[in-house]
Parts: structure tokens; sequence; C-alpha cells
């Protein structure tokens, strides 16, 4: 099944990147590969694409993708996170840029069979890499109300999550809750139904969105890596980050914020612990969005957000 991605803010990515011939940059979610292609293509010669991504079906479209610069690529199979490792197997100590873009592809939602919609009678699964063990069905399923509560109210930012835990649980008494169609249908059931009309999205989409940042660990594993990422540029070497979601861009920023050696310290602290330290500068003062013509061409693209730093 062909893997269909428009990449994000793709002119702006490879800009903050500074994509140059010879030179290592890391694609640390390659998705549909539409930003790999547009940075290999920029630095070869002699330069050198990193791509990874969790999801098996992303690396073997990279394969197809890239195919004509596979001199220039190497891929890997992998969780972001474990960049550490896979620049150890490859014997290389830094690189020259990073990006993450953390957005859901289109094949993903659509064409992957695997629950990420709600809109779509498919299993409830939600994993971007199929080995790991947890499925959203598992969570839905087995974990208790208050669990499912504090998921959707903290990863989804959900204000009717008390309700829909509560008739999640009630439901399943009956039923196993097996399919995409059929939790959605749950949700909608928890909302009043004059607000099913006057909602701008879907009443599933935080608690579909919410399921998926927690099977999939995701800002944990973002957190993480922010932490360590910067260490693995070379000095003028750039890490840029698209995010689309509130608690995402909140790590982004707060990390960048602690790299320039600005205080991070809770407001009510009498005096700064934090010891800052300045590591980078950041390129995007303000948080960068997409045009509006972009995103009359790929409404997917809405809600992202780019934030970019180089390296002292």
């Amino acid at each position: 099944m062909p893997y269909k991605h428009i990449p994000v803010m793709l002119s702006e990515v490879v800009r903050f990147l500074n994509c140059i011939p010879g030179k290592t940059y890391v694609d640390c979610t390659l998705g549909g590969s539409g930003h790999a292609l547009a940075i290999v293509e920029k630095i070869i010669p002699g330069g050198l694409l990193i791509g990874i991504d969790q999801d098996k079906d992303a690396i073997l479209n990279a394969k197809k993708a890239l195919r004509p610069h596979e001199l220039n690529v190497r891929l890997f199979h992998e969780n972001f996170v474990n960049l550490p490792d896979i620049l150890s197997q490859i014997n290389i100590d830094a690189v020259d840029g990073i990006l993450l873009d953390l957005g859901v592809s289109f094949y993903q939602l659509e064409l992957s069979g695997r629950g990420f919609s709600f809109k779509k009678d498919e299993p409830l699964d939600m994993r971007m890499n199929i080995n790991s063990q947890v499925k959203a069905e598992d969570l839905v399923n087995g974990m208790d109300e208050e669990g499912l509560k504090k998921i959707f109210k903290q990863y989804g930012e959900e204000r009717r999550a008390k309700q829909i835990a509560h008739n999640i649980v009630k439901a399943r008494k009956l039923k196993k809750i097996c399919s995409a169609s059929q939790l959605a249908q749950i949700v909608c059931d928890a909302v009043p139904k004059k607000s099913l009309f006057t909602q701008k999205i879907h009443p599933a989409t935080r608690v579909f969105m919410a399921l998926r940042i927690a099977v999939n660990r995701e800002l944990e594993v973002l957190d993480s890596f922010m932490q360590k990422a910067v260490n693995f540029l070379r000095p003028k070497g750039r890490l840029c980050i698209i995010s689309f979601h509130s608690l995402e861009d909140r790590i982004v920023k707060h990390r960048i914020k602690a790299l320039e050696g600005r205080c991070i310290c809770p407001p009510d602290f009498p005096k700064c612990v934090c010891n800052p330290k300045r590591v980078v500068r950041s390129l995007t003062t303000k948080v960068l969005r997409p045009t509006e013509e972009e995103i009359a061409v790929n409404p997917m693209a809405r809600s992202a957000k780019l934030r970019a730093c180089e390296k002292i």
C-alpha cells in the first residue's frame, strides 16, 4: 500500500537545518520521507543522511523513496530516543543537523490499519512500532477508570475525561472494546447531544490523541531525547523540531530555553538553582507556524509549530 504523506513546513526545515553538501544530518522521524529527500538532495555530493523511524512501514517506504541516493543514506528501524546508540553503531560522534517531526502521517491515519483514526473501523492498536507490547486496546480494556481519566485529561486535555472514562468502563463490562469505531461511538455517547453539533472538532479527537501518546510514550521519549540531543551536534550544528501538541511544544520550548542559559526554575523560587549554561542560540525567537497557503494545500499542517536552535 503506498505511503502517502505531505511533509510539513518543508522549505522552513531545509532553511533552518542549513543543509550543506558533504555534511551529516539526521531525520529522526522519516514518515513519508519528504523531508529526508529534500535534505539528501541538498547535501550531495559527499553528505550523509541518517534516517530513523520506529514504524517499519516508513522504513520500507524510505528504501524506495531514497533509492536514487542510497549511497548517501543509512536507515534504522528504531525509536529516535536511541540516537546515541545508532550513531555509535556507525562510528559517528556528532552531526551537523537533527530534524524531529512529531506529527502522525497521513499513511498512519488513513492506510496503516492500526486504529489511529476515529473515522475507521479498525483494530484498536495505535502502536507506531508494531513490535511494542502495549496496544490501545490493552489500555482501554485493562486500565481502571481513574487511570483512563488521567490519560484523557493529561495527554488529551479533554474536559469530559471523567465521564468518558466512566462510559468506557461501563461499556467494556458488556463487551470488550476492540475497534476504533467502537471506542469513538462510546466517546460520542458521553457528549451532550447539543455539543455534538457545536464542537469544532470530532468529540473523539482528544481521546484518540491521548491514547496514542500513552501507547507510544511520546512525551517521555521526547523529554529524554531533548535532554541529550544537543550533545550530538557539532559546533554550529542545528536542531529543528516540529510539534503538533501543546504538551510537546512545551517540552521543546522549555529545553531550548534551558540550553540558551536562561533560568527555568519555578517563578516562586527565591533564587535560581538550575545553574543554566548557554549551549545553543535560538533561531526562532517566536514559534513558527505554516503559512495559510500551506494549510490550504495540506490541512494536516494547521497545528504544526516549528522551533530551531544552533549549538554554539
